[in-house]
């Protein structure tokens, strides 16, 4: 007789669908099924079968199992997975995992490092996964067969979901098996399968039929020769559920009711009916007929879960090596256990009813017992409980009744967990450590276990309950917990609310914190707490803020280093490096390289990596130049910092587009976009859409612009801290290269008003060059507001000093110091030499004064701007550039025989160069007057234009003509 069935019955459509999806992953087209059902419907056996076609067809098979080894083990299965893809000693290498290796580190032991950048989300995790398992599947395919998924943590579960919703053109099958009992894996596949992104196969029970066919496959016999009433028989009592139908089937064999002969299987006896009773029974039964000791070795292996490690097992039951394998032996002949393949010197229950079983015919006296020489086990043969270890022996020490002792260690466990990044199951840990203390006399023990949930429901967010926990631990009063501990809850809190970006419930926190010590608290408690305080303080805005976050650091700085406070001294550093920034580069610089080497000593590589990413940023204000942060984005994918990896990737991008590398640029947002949004980064997705804005803007294409913007408040809200770029970069330069200065003028104030009273972190904005500029030109601003502005630091930037200068050559020629106005323009040109469009559009606009003025090379300056803005199909500019030179009487070049920059369908009826001008300022509905302003032509010839473009298009009225150039360039810019 089999043990288990050598065929797949009842399964035929359920084979066919998941060897399709093995073939379309073959082909690049993943996807992602859930096999869900009952406990013993045969969804591992499925899987098994899906495994094995996989494997035959040369697909890879990655396979992890779900644990109930303690009540959670962070990302087992995906753990168990991978490491097949490193046991043969040839680990993936390849370009495509990049700085995502040491991510890797977190589930993968080989791929540890001791300086990697710790504070990676589990969606850069989830994408470490991904990128590692399409590698793995490039040449013929991978399937990852993930089981038992019920009992995955939620971390696990984050990571399933990413995979499920990016797994579509890759060469990857996820198989995932799911009890249907309410669970939270089954709410993540039913919500995959609604938006279409997984299929869930139900594996219902087997028809009477059916289940003949499988008694029959385990007796190697066929469905006739089966006799009629023992099919009768298991179909009644298994009620189709596979598992039970084996089960029952050995049972009878084993108790001779069912015997062969040799003329096949008949009934010796008389048969039972009793589910699950007989089930239970039978298991109980089967385990005291292979003695007492094999019995009491079940036992003391169930207690432990549905897997158990042979070295615990033999503590616990005294048994030699030689007796214990032999009972080992017979309970696998007896179909109980198996070996477990994941694992050497481990085996398994053949089913989890097996275990519960067995657990359940315990007494509550022998089950306690048994728990505690297992937790002693395991205590002598894994000093300090590494790994999964602490949580089994907490759950052994509670069942043990040992209350106290369950309750530290599963408060240790979630401390674990947290470390590494398991921020919901230590929640969930911690949460039964403070059950365990309920009632209890033992508020310092419960205040440490508060404290520890509060730091991780701080990490993953939850606000209210972190308000929870407060009052609860306000409940336990003071008895035996320091002033100081107390203090350091509010700080976590008020770290959780700077984030959020609630700056006053923040500082409540701090006051909290304050309170906590009192007026004599030593500076090593006092330190933390103004270091958050100087951070909301400067995020925060209000009057005299850089004052009052700078004095908060300084003071933290001066309280935190006696007492060696890494963390605090780093944050407290950088703080004063932004606000440095604002009064001297160089001393801004000195901060960032303070942090910089606090980071190398006290051995915290995130913010060794931010270190260096402020450090090239401020490089990259005084000089243009790019070479230290490519230099920080090589360390942060070293040391596997996706997130900073990326914020400098879009920094690069903006770089681009700033020195009119636009083509560049273009093929970097799309790269990164795809990247960004299946990360859900949303700041760095904000940033970039803003960028692709400004992408957009710098080539005066406003609809595409638009589209953008649009894409980018999706992301964000009207207090994100990229709107005042999206204002200065985008919507004032599109503004300006329509030829509408005002419109670009208003653009600024709404940007000056916004950042009025908070911190811009983006200095280039245009508070601080391109404001002035424009208000100079248009008479509004002089020497008064010209000195205020080029005496900041931020005036010295290299993008804003093109600015300041060309504001500096104009009121120099205004006082007829035409000499120091053209020396003052070339030295503005020299510094935009790094920003082509920028540059010349800085031309265009310092022409216009010199020629009204006398001073500088404004023939040649707007030849060079025309050339460049025609090249760049900017017509408003061209034009302009073109009427000047007509206006200072010089000869232009005559473009009009180029039709290059009209559209196909407008010049197909005859639209011209100039009627194509118009055209497009005609989307804006403008007046004559406005366009001939625009176009530097009087509006008697605006007018012909308008009514030789009324016949062209065939409309009826200048209204029309309107709607007509609107729909003309919906797509265009």
């Amino acid at each position: 007789m089999w043990s288990h069935s050598p065929l797949v019955i009842g399964r035929d459509r359920e084979v066919a669908e998941l060897t399709r999806a093995i073939d379309a992953a073959r082909a690049s087209r993943g996807g992602t099924i859930f096999l869900v059902g009952e406990a013993g419907i045969g969804k591992s056996r499925l899987a098994a079968e899906t495994a094995g076609i996989a494997f035959a067809a040369g697909v890879r098979v990655l396979r992890g199992r779900g644990s109930t080894i303690g009540p959670i083990v962070p990302f087992r299965p995906l753990t168990e997975a991978l490491l097949g893809l490193f046991r043969s000693g040839h680990p993936p290498d390849d370009p495509a995992l990049g700085p995502y290796l040491p991510i890797l580190g977190r589930l993968i032991p080989d791929l540890q490092q001791s300086d990697a950048a710790a504070g990676a989300s589990l969606v850069v995790l989830g994408e470490a996964v991904l990128r590692l398992i399409a590698v793995a599947g490039r040449a013929d395919g991978c399937v990852l067969v993930l089981e038992d998924l019920h009992h995955a943590d939620a971390e696990t579960l984050a990571i399933v979901e990413y995979l499920v919703d990016n797994i579509a053109d890759l060469p990857v099958l996820l198989l995932a098996t799911i009890r249907s009992d309410p669970c939270a894996a089954l709410d993540l596949a039913r919500s995959a399968t609604q938006r279409r992104a997984a299929s869930i196969v139900v594996l219902n029970r087997l028809s009477k039929q059916d289940v003949a066919r499988l008694a029959a496959s385990c007796l190697d016999t066929s469905p006739t020769d089966l006799p009629v009433d023992v099919a009768e028989q298991l179909a009644e009592d298994s009620a189709g559920i596979p598992f039970i139908v084996e089960e029952l089937l050995h049972q009878l064999v084993r108790d001779c009711v069912l015997v062969e002969g040799d003329a096949g299987w008949r009934v010796a006896g008389e048969l039972r009916a009793g589910v699950p009773e007989t089930v239970q029974r039978g298991v109980t039964d089967r385990a005291e007929q292979l003695g007492a000791q094999a019995s009491m070795l079940l036992s003391a292996a169930a207690v432990l879960g549905d897997r158990f490690p042979l070295s615990v097992v033999g503590k616990v039951t005294r048994l030699d090596q030689r007796s214990m394998l032999s009972h080992l032996r017979a309970a696998v002949n007896a179909q109980l256990v198996a070996p477990d393949e994941g694992a050497p010197d481990w085996y398994a229950f053949r089913h989890p009813l097996t275990a519960e079983a067995l657990r359940g015919a315990l007494t509550p006296t022998d089950r306690a017992e048994y728990s505690r020489r297992a937790a002693e086990a395991v205590q002598s043969l894994h000093p300090g409980l590494p790994g999964e270890w602490c949580q089994l022996v907490a759950t052994l020490q509670a069942d043990a009744g040992d209350t106290h002792t369950a309750a530290h260690l599963f408060a240790e466990a979630g401390k674990r967990a947290l470390d590494d990044g398991a921020c919901e199951s230590s929640v969930k840990l911690l949460d039964r450590a403070n059950a365990l203390l309920q009632g209890e006399a033992a508020n310092e023990r419960r205040f440490e276990i508060l404290e520890g949930l509060l730091y991780a429901l701080a990490e993953t967010g939850q606000i209210e309950r972190a308000r929870v926990v407060i009052d609860e631990l306000d409940e336990l009063g003071d008895a035996g917990v320091s002033p100081a501990s107390r203090a350091r809850l509010h700080v976590r809190l008020a770290k959780v609310y700077h984030v959020a970006g609630l700056w006053s419930e923040g500082m409540r926190e701090v006051a909290a914190a304050r309170a906590a010590l009192g007026p004599d608290a030593d500076g090593k408690d006092t330190a933390p707490i103004d270091a958050v305080a100087a951070n909301l303080v400067w995020l925060g805005g209000g009057q005299n803020r850089a004052e009052t976050a700078e004095r908060l650091a300084r003071r933290a700085i001066a309280e935190a280093e006696p007492a060696n406070l890494g963390m605090v001294l780093c944050d407290a550093w950088q703080l004063v490096g932004d606000v440095a920034r604002e009064r001297s580069m160089a001393e801004s610089n000195a901060c960032f390289e303070r942090v910089l080497a606090l980071a190398e000593e006290h051995r915290l590589p995130y913010y060794r990596v931010y270190a260096m990413v402020l450090s090239a940023g401020n490089e990259w204000l005084a000089t243009g130049s790019m070479g230290s942060m490519q230099r920080t984005l090589d360390e942060a994918q070293r040391l596997g910092a996706v997130t900073i990896g990326y914020m400098i990737q879009v920094n690069l991008v903006l770089d681009s587009v700033l020195r009119g590398d636009f083509a560049t640029a273009a093929m970097a947002v799309e790269q990164r976009k795809y990247d960004l949004i299946r990360l859900r980064l949303r700041t760095h997705v904000r940033y970039l859409f803003m960028v692709q804005a400004t992408l957009a803007a710098h080539q005066g294409k406003r609809a595409d612009m638009e589209k953008a913007l649009v894409e980018f408040a999706q992301w964000g809200d009207e207090y994100s801290q990229e709107i005042p770029l999206t204002l200065g970069f985008a919507r004032t330069f599109c503004a300006l290269l329509e030829e509408n200065r005002g419109l670009a003028r208003d653009e600024l104030v709404k940007m000056l008003a916004i950042t009025e009273d908070v911190p811009s972190m983006y200095h280039l904005a245009g508070r601080h060059g391109l404001h002035l500029l424009l208000s100079v030109l248009d008479g509004d601003a002089g020497w008064t507001e010209y000195n205020q502005s080029a005496s900041t630091v931020r005036a010295t930037m290299r993008w804003n000093r093109h600015f300041v200068g060309l504001a500096k050559a104009i009121l120099l020629g205004r006082d007829g110091r035409a000499d120091e106005a053209t020396a003052a323009a070339v030295a503005a040109h020299e510094d935009a030499a790094t920003y082509a469009m920028a540059s010349h559009l800085g031309l265009r606009l310092a022409a216009e004064a010199a020629i009204a003025d006398g001073w500088g090379e404004p023939v040649a300056w707007l030849r060079k701007a025309e050339e460049y803005f025609h090249q760049l199909s900017v017509a408003p500019v061209a034009s302009a550039c073109r009427s000047l030179l007509r206006h200072a009487g010089a000869p232009v070049r005559q473009r009009r025989a180029g039709t290059d920059d009209v559209p196909d369908e407008l010049r197909a009826i005859g639209v011209t160069v100039r009627e194509h001008e118009v055209l497009q300022l005609l989307v804006e509905r403008l007046t004559n007057k406005a366009i001939a302003n625009r176009l530097h032509i009087s509006p008697r010839t605006v007018e012909k234009h308008v009514a030789s473009l009324i016949i062209k298009a065939e409309v009826a009225d200048r209204i029309e003509l309107s709607d007509f150039a609107a729909s003309a360039y919906a797509d265009g810019q």
